[in-house]
């Protein structure tokens, strides 16, 4: 399975869908990245994806949930479908409302989709997953990532991984 984004160019992902962008809540860039997926396998009812950042660990103490959503019907999300297309598939809670963050943390209902790049110490790398699932997930909106994980288990058809870098 192929997943590719015309907001990657070359490996980097364009300044809009971060902290350079002018769509943000509260200093989180609120503009989603576009996804294609191709070459789905047959039986695929529906998708779901994962965008992460493994590099925060040593900033923030623990990978960054930028976008987590399920039970995408379409192959291609456009851009800013986190917020035009809302209520389509589910989105669940990314790392902007973590607890560790404190006072910063943003309210759950803020931070329930597409949470962008903000990347504090140097370039950072992050990995856009779709799984096509044999089914659609019992998940509500704002869903924690540990319960998409538990609703991937038995259920992921293919997945296909691309990574895009953002600039500090």
């Amino acid at each position: 399975m192929l997943v590719e984004s015309s907001g990657i160019s070359g490996g980097i992902i364009q300044d809009r869908f971060g902290k350079r962008g002018h769509q943000q809540f509260k200093g989180m860039p609120t503009r989603s990245l576009p996804v294609a997926i191709s070459s789905a396998p047959v039986g695929t009812v529906s998708y779901a994806l994962t965008l992460l950042d493994y590099d925060a660990v040593p900033v923030a103490g623990f990978c960054w949930i930028h976008w987590l959503a399920a039970n995408i019907s379409t192959p291609e999300l456009p851009e800013n479908a986190s917020i035009e297309l809302r209520g389509q598939f589910v989105q669940g809670v990314n790392s902007w409302h973590s607890p560790l963050l404190k006072e910063q943390a943003l309210p759950e209902e803020a931070a329930t989709g597409y949470g962008g790049m903000v990347p504090p110490n140097a370039p950072h790398r992050y990995l856009l997953t779709v799984y096509a699932l044999d089914c659609r997930l019992t998940l509500q909106e704002g869903f924690k990532f540990n319960e998409l994980l538990e609703g991937l288990s038995g259920h992921i058809l293919a997945a296909g991984t691309l990574v895009g870098i953002y600039d500090n």
